[in-house]
């Protein structure tokens, strides 16, 4: 060897000792790659959950899905899919579990309009958001008619109670889920108008020839079956209430119906309407003949609505004593018997002018 190269060795460094890698630091990074993996992955499948939750479903129309007794989450989610309400029952499942909802499920009918979200699915039946069928009673129509209705409503369950007495129901139109009992509605609709009269009474005004809420009511039923007309019930009252005070009798044909029908319609032998006949006019012997009886009628005639009931509590301010048809759908009023006739002659010669095809 030369001096050079002897120089030139002498001269390089030694090398360097080669480091041991630490195991421990090894598997923490391979943790923390790993968990940032996850976390990306748990991140993307949060953003797609919630795009499937948020998607527009597949129904192409509105859809009714019962929910019957009983009903479990995963039987409840297979139908749903079933129907065509939503894409995939998991899903389904998936969000119930990530809202920590393990509320029972209500029975009822939902409706689902068309292509409701998975989220919109799920949070109807959540909120238990049922579908509502409305049925109507109309004021005026005796319990008997009432509860024809009641059993002839396909949407209610149970056999037909026993019926309330005349005048005990209000009528309205009620909301009902499928499935509600007959007994159920007709409870119902007789606290509604136990409360009415609660809230009502106490506000009648002063003076009145009414000893009881439930000769309100009978008085409020003669009323309602008097008109049709809402502005005119606070002044057909008035003329009931004055000739109570004086005492002179109702004279109210819609009393004698029902003392002849029971409040249906009358009726000749070939099953058409007719009016009173004289004999029915003349007839003492009916108890609700307010042509011969003094006062009120033994019950109610019909079941009256909220404004009979408070025109009956609060009737006009007037002195009229009569009323009569006077050809427009309303009535004429009179304080006295001889306006009252003229009232009743102008009748007379529409009825006639009407039977000529005047």
């Amino acid at each position: 060897m030369s001096r050079e190269d002897q120089r030139d060795g002498a001269d390089a460094p030694a090398p360097r000792p080669r480091r041991r890698s630490n195991p421990l630091l090894g598997a923490l990074r391979f943790l923390v790659v790993l968990g940032l993996f996850g976390v990306a992955a748990a991140v993307g499948l949060g953003v797609w959950l919630q795009g499937e939750f948020e998607r527009e479903g597949p129904s192409a129309e509105a859809r009714i899905v019962t929910v019957d007794p009983g009903m479990g989450l995963i039987t409840l989610a297979q139908r749903l899919e079933g129907e065509g309400v939503i894409r995939d029952a998991r899903l389904f499942r998936a969000l119930a579990y990530l809202e920590h909802d393990d509320s029972p499920i209500h029975l009822g009918e939902y409706e689902f309009e068309a292509g409701a979200s998975l989220r919109d699915v799920y949070e109807r039946i959540r909120d238990h958001e049922v579908l509502l069928h409305r049925i109507t009673f109309p004021e005026g129509r005796t319990t008997a008619q009432f509860m024809r209705i009641i059993e002839a409503a396909e949407v209610l369950t149970g056999d037909m109670p026993e019926a309330p007495e005349e005048g005990a129901m209000l009528p309205d139109t009620y909301s009902v889920t499928r499935g509600t009992t007959r007994a159920a509605l007709v409870e119902q609709m007789v606290a509604a108008r136990t409360a009415l009269l609660e809230e009502l009474w106490p506000n009648r005004a002063e003076g009145l020839p009414l000893e009881t809420p439930e000769e309100a009511i009978i008085l409020a039923s003669i009323v309602e079956k008097e008109t049709g007309v809402g502005s005119e019930r606070a002044r057909v009252a008035a003329v009931f209430v004055n000739r109570l005070r004086r005492g002179m009798r109702l004279q109210s044909d819609p009393t004698i119906i029902y003392g002849v029908s029971g409040g249906e319609p009358l009726r000749n032998a070939a099953g058409e309407q007719r009016g009173i006949r004289r004999s029915e006019l003349d007839n003492a012997a009916n108890p609700y003949n307010t042509y011969f009886i003094a006062g009120l009628t033994p019950t109610p005639i019909c079941n009256p609505g909220r404004a009979a009931i408070e025109a009956v509590l609060n009737p006009a301010e007037t002195n009229d004593l009569y009323f009569v048809a006077d050809g427009t759908g309303g009535h004429a009023f009179a304080a006295t018997l001889s306006e009252h006739n003229q009232n009743v002659a102008a009748w007379r010669r529409i009825e006639r002018d009407r039977a000529n095809g005047g």
